[in-house]
């Protein structure tokens, strides 16, 4: 078997983009105050899959707003089918590519469950994280499906980073999934779009406006819940940044390939960025654009940790092509 084909390979890429695009909408929807623009809590088939009883939205600017998001999750769905379908129709002996493929499809029917189960129950809290963290999981097994399309790479020999390189690659980006699903609970206390919504309610600014101190102090946790909730968000953040910097200090240090070099460039870059907006957003009290923004560069942010974890993996040959090496023919 060859490896899959470009336009194989151009539709992997294609579903990548789309998904984090997906993110990203699912952010305006919060910040326009969208999450119930098809139907509040409770409204049942009425609200999710249609949308205020009606297969299209009207006019209503949230309404449609809300829709487009549904919409674009259903766009990814079905490239995400697509290439499931193709994997297992044309390259049914690359395993490791099937298998992705097959479970990528079934996260997306489950983020589209979870998603009707947010919106049913009124945007809680921990249903908001799991929806975002569940689309991170979905994002980060769309860029490993794509690099095991790439002929380069299938079969090739990982890159060695070194003792306890890996680990130190696959914490760090456990570290930075943790921080965006903290922020995606501290995000659904917002209560944005909801019925009780007021002005100021919400973990965000449970710290006022300071940062990094914190009502007077670092980190005072166990005064009030808001606070904690916000605190937690800030420790996995700290924790993530100081296992970012390891991993790419070391990963400059030791130069295991240049796609590690490469990446570990990338994630700095980034890491820079998200902790500024980060800090931006709790000075200047929450400008759409910044919360916006905080959401997609926190994306790229894991998209590129993954990337980099995924050079010190091997993507494994296709069955048939293992057959034939020599020392499976000695066996």
């Amino acid at each position: 078997m060859t490896a899959p084909s470009p336009g194989y390979r151009r539709l992997a890429l294609a579903t990548g983009i789309a998904t984090f695009a997906l993110i990203v909408v699912g952010g305006v929807v919060r910040v326009s105050d969208s999450g119930l623009g098809c139907g509040p809590g409770g409204s049942g088939f009425h609200g999710w899959p249609f949308c205020n009883g009606d297969v299209v939205p009207g006019l209503d600017l949230n309404s449609v707003i809300e829709y487009s998001h549904r919409a674009l999750a259903g766009a990814v769905g079905v490239m995400m089918v697509a290439l499931a379908v193709l994997a297992l129709r044309r390259y049914r002996d690359h395993r490791a590519l099937v298998r992705a493929t097959v479970a990528a499809v079934l996260l997306v029917v489950a983020q589209a469950v979870l998603g009707g189960a947010t919106v049913e129950e009124n945007l809680e809290e921990a249903l908001v994280a799991a929806h975002l963290g569940l689309a991170m999981l979905l994002l980060g097994l769309l860029v490993y499906i794509w690099r095991a399309t790439r002929e380069d790479v299938i079969g090739a020999l990982p890159a060695d980073g070194g003792p306890r390189f890996r680990a130190l690659a696959v914490a760090a980006s456990f570290a930075v999934l943790c921080t965006i699903v903290a922020g995606g609970y501290m995000a659904g206390t917002q209560k944005y779009g909801r019925p009780d919504y007021q002005l100021g309610d919400g973990a965000h600014h449970a710290c006022g406006s300071q940062f990094p101190a914190c009502n007077g102090d670092f980190m005072p946790f166990g005064r009030a819940r808001l606070v904690d909730i916000h605190l937690t968000h800030r420790a996995f953040m700290y924790l993530a940044t100081v296992l970012l910097i390891a991993l790419i200090v070391t990963a400059l240090r030791r130069r295991p390939s240049a796609g590690v070099a490469r990446w570990a460039h990338v994630v700095g870059g980034l890491l820079a960025l998200q902790v500024l907006v980060g800090a931006l957003n709790v000075w200047l009290d929450e400008y759409e654009l910044l919360i916006v923004a905080h959401l997609a560069l926190g994306t790229l942010l894991w998209a590129s940790a993954v990337s980099l974890t995924l050079q010190l993996y091997r993507v494994p040959a296709p069955a048939a092509e293992r057959s034939l090496r020599p020392e499976a023919v000695a066996a």
